[in-house]
């Protein structure tokens, strides 16, 4: 395997559908990366094996989305040394707030970033932006998005004035 900056992994394809976003971000970035479905429940050989492997691949930043008891960030965070940002996915269930409370309620020791439910986006800005202390490029590219989101916001605002309700 090819040395990437970045790891996404995903407990389930069901996750893909929103962990895409923090890919295509990435992508948009410049930034290189892989994809991965691991289960530290179902094959936790396979998720130990692969942690390793990052390590050995000197991955800087991984991001994990997980659903349900959504242990993967945590157990991978355990066995890496840098930093993992965790996507709690969307339940029938619960609606998320476990996913929630499974990756934000870790051990002393253990941290996991924490984004929103559904928040793989914002996983991948922050990725990029942690990326971004030590390449003054990939910071350059964070300044120019959220100097994206301002024109945006301001366009908007300007077209509402425009408006009579």
């Amino acid at each position: 395997m090819e040395n990437i900056d970045v790891a996404i992994i995903m407990g389930s394809d069901s996750d893909l559908p929103i962990m895409k976003d923090a890919a295509k971000f990435l992508s948009d970035m410049g930034i290189s990366y892989e994809m991965k479905i691991l289960s530290v429940h179902r094959t936790p050989e396979k998720a130990l094996e692969y942690a390793e492997d990052l390590k050995k691949r000197n991955v800087k930043v991984i991001i994990g989305g997980a659903g349900g008891a959504a242990h993967l960030p945590g157990v991978i965070a355990a066995l890496v040394p840098v930093p993992v940002i965790g996507v709690p996915i969307h339940t029938k269930t619960l609606s998320g707030v476990d996913s929630l409370y499974s990756i934000v309620q870790m051990p002393s020791g253990i941290p996991v970033a924490t984004v929103a439910i559904n928040g793989a986006k914002n996983a991948a800005i922050l990725a990029t932006t942690i990326l971004g202390t030590s390449d003054k490029t990939i910071q350059q590219k964070i300044i120019d998005f959220k100097a994206s989101l301002k024109d945006a916001v301001l366009a908007k605002d300007e077209k509402l004035q425009t408006i009579r309700i």
